[in-house]
């Protein structure tokens, strides 16, 4: 028995050896996430039941009263709308403009490489600087009002009126991030094998019929990816409309980051701006999740 049994017992140094060293490379990357995520997120919760104004130590629990007060208030509603018509707005068109240019200059050639940098180029770039630039070039004695200006053709208040204000963000942000959906686009139609739309020459197929029945169904999971991407960053958009429209004009562009933000630590409402947190977080993760399970069932009968 002692024979069979001292194996046995060799065997768990061992795999403490093993798991150790793995143990203590993964330390700093769990210590990061640990106060970088879950800690925050801890504080936010129990923020989020309090008045605290951040500038006291001394504040008060009010139960759910703050969660009620962002269900109630008109500036968050309308925050709320304004960031899910960017949201579903921006994600079509990203994704379309994408694929669109994508199916365009996938193939091979010099002039293809330097349009994909081209395209590509505004996602890299900050998007504090896209809107400052956009903020010169919309402006009411801007360049694109000097060009209709120049041409015989009337003024437009790209920035001054809520209507041409929102439909301006919306078309910044996708300008901004239709990119990185192409990169993904082309990336997915490059692993399409060569094979299927030679076969597919040789039936007479056009290429639209093969874009249609062979690209679109074979890079499904692309569409999975950059739908999901891009709804949920949507949902976070702030940057463009801080330094586009700062929320103007009358609060018609102030999405609920930006309204989170502006509570929080304009108006010295923490505990009111952490509650909002806490819902754009659980409303985020139940779309993207929603979004997810969706595009899983339409990934299984494209390939079916």
């Amino acid at each position: 028995m002692s024979s069979t049994i001292a194996p046995q017992r060799g065997r768990a140094p061992q795999r403490w050896r093993r798991t150790i060293p793995g143990m203590i490379m993964a330390t700093p990357a769990i210590v990061v996430f640990l106060a970088m995520f879950v800690i925050p997120m801890i504080l936010a919760c129990v923020l989020s039941f309090t008045n605290w104004t951040g500038y006291s130590l001394s504040f008060d629990f009010v139960g759910w009263e703050n969660y009620a007060k962002a269900f109630r208030n008109p500036r968050s509603l309308a925050a709320a709308v304004f960031t899910g018509i960017i949201a579903v707005v921006g994600t079509v068109l990203c994704n379309v403009v994408g694929l669109a240019i994508a199916a365009l200059i996938s193939g091979p050639g010099r002039s293809n490489t330097i349009l994909r940098t081209i395209f590509f180029y505004p996602y890299v770039i900050s998007a504090l600087i896209i809107g400052f630039l956009w903020s010169a070039m919309l402006a009411p004695q801007g360049a694109v009002n000097g060009l209709l200006t120049s041409v015989g053709l009337p003024d437009l208040p790209f920035l001054t009126d809520p209507s041409f204000a929102k439909a301006s963000v919306i078309f910044t942000i996708v300008w901004s991030h239709f990119g990185f959906n192409m990169i993904l686009f082309l990336a997915g139609i490059k692993s399409v094998p060569a094979e299927y739309y030679e076969a597919a020459t040789v039936d007479g197929a056009s290429r639209w019929q093969q874009f249609r029945a062979i690209t679109v169904p074979l890079i499904a999971p692309v569409f999975t990816v950059n739908i999901v991407l891009t709804l949920v960053g949507l949902l976070k958009a702030y940057d463009v409309v801080l330094s586009l429209t700062d929320g103007g004009p009358a609060g018609s562009t102030q999405t609920i980051v930006y309204q989170i933000l502006k509570d929080s630590f304009a108006n010295s409402a923490l505990g009111f701006g952490a509650a909002q947190s806490i819902v754009l977080l659980i409303v985020t993760a139940v779309i993207g999740l929603g979004v997810t399970l969706v595009r899983r069932r339409a990934e299984q009968k494209a390939t079916d």
